[in-house]
């Protein structure tokens, strides 16, 4: 079976997971989801663009695990800016115990400094909700394997107003007008990046991406929001403080996003997340 599974969607193929990337150390080879597409093949992700060659589609990645880099590029060091370190983990595929055309399940190990700071499971499914919609719903949970407490940090929480990325991150398809941004009360970058909301969307010129935080936790993380230097949504494990790990412990989050087609307003949205996570 190849290590690089196609999910489907009514036999309709719409994200590729790559398990073994070749990438080199400073951009934490980590696995993603590239390229994801709407039912109608348009593409919502981008791999490795020229202005952050580290942003690898949709998947899981955190700029500070006690130190070590696992989003890829510079390191933001308090009172020194973005930095060159060489202080990049990587998370590498162990197994997958579950496998289907519409999903898989993962073991995951997060290594650093020759070592396993982190075991990962990562389970990710996806859902038709129609003839142009479909979620994809993805779940991590990391677990401490270390014999410490681990701490989990953003370039906010070292310094950098505003910079609160870390945890799940889709890199968006780039055009030549920047998406629109929605929430439930809200719209507009500025507005909604930093903050928490039931869900998120970017309308692009003939697409729309739909996130939502399924569990509580993952409700109460603010969104990481760009549009403007470059189209791209997380959910902020760090936003304003450092987020602890004990040994043994396990953190979880939960997002769904939908995929559609078309450009959707704002009680679209909302009726298309509330079909994807009752599911």
């Amino acid at each position: 079976m190849t290590d690089t599974p196609v999910l489907r969607v009514a036999g309709r193929p719409v994200a590729r997971y790559v398990t073994r990337p070749e990438l080199p150390d400073r951009l934490s080879p980590r696995p993603y989801l590239h390229p994801v597409t709407t039912l109608g093949g348009t593409a919502v992700t981008e791999l490795s663009p020229a202005d952050h060659p580290h942003h690898l589609g949709v998947g899981v990645a955190v700029p500070d695990v006690e130190g070590h880099n696992f989003w890829g590029g510079r390191t933001y060091v308090r009172d020194r800016g973005p930095t060159e370190l060489d202080n990049h983990g990587a998370q590498r595929h162990v197994t997958f115990p579950l496998r289907d055309p519409d999903g898989f399940v993962q073991e995951l190990r997060w290594m650093a400094a020759g070592g396993e700071l982190l075991h990962e499971r990562r389970t990710v499914a996806a859902t038709g909700l129609g003839a142009t919609a479909w979620a994809l719903d993805l779940t991590f949970a990391l677990t401490n394997t270390t014999s410490a407490p681990l701490t989990l940090g953003s370039p906010a929480t070292n310094g950098r107003p505003g910079a609160a990325y870390g945890g799940f991150f889709w890199r968006a398809r780039k055009e030549a007008e920047p998406p629109r941004v929605l929430t439930p009360d809200a719209e507009g970058e500025t507005q909604a990046h930093g903050r928490a909301a039931d869900w998120l969307a970017l309308v692009g010129g003939s697409w729309t991406l739909v996130f939502a935080g399924v569990t509580d936790a993952t409700r109460r993380d603010p969104w990481f929001v760009r549009t403007g230097e470059y189209p791209g949504v997380g959910s902020s494990l760090a936003h304003t403080a450092r987020t602890p790990i004990a040994p043994g412990d396990t953190l979880v989050r939960r997002v769904v996003t939908v995929v559609a087609d078309g450009r959707l307003g704002r009680g679209e949205a909302a009726a298309l997340v509330r079909k994807a996570v009752a599911r």
